[in-house]
């Protein structure tokens, strides 16, 4: 079952991967494909550039900047 999420007004269905073909069409899962195939090809150009990425560790819900040298900066 979707949960429900009420966040600034906004109404959010939140859906389990098992539960895609009850709520999401062929079209939505197309555009979800397109999307993260977008975000890896910037984080790659990023690289690339040598340019700052922007992370979150899940495991202390904290988020940092991974710079082109390998050093980590986290945000406070």
């Amino acid at each position: 079952m979707a949960k429900v999420l009420n966040i600034n007004g906004m109404v959010i269905n939140v859906i389990e991967p098992h539960e895609q073909d009850k709520y999401l069409t062929q079209d939505d899962i197309d555009m979800d494909i397109r999307a993260t195939a977008a975000v890896r090809a910037a984080l790659k150009k990023a690289k690339i550039c040598r340019k700052p990425i922007a992370h979150y560790d899940m495991l202390i819900h904290r988020a940092y900047i991974e710079n082109a040298d390998g050093t980590i900066k986290f945000i406070k």
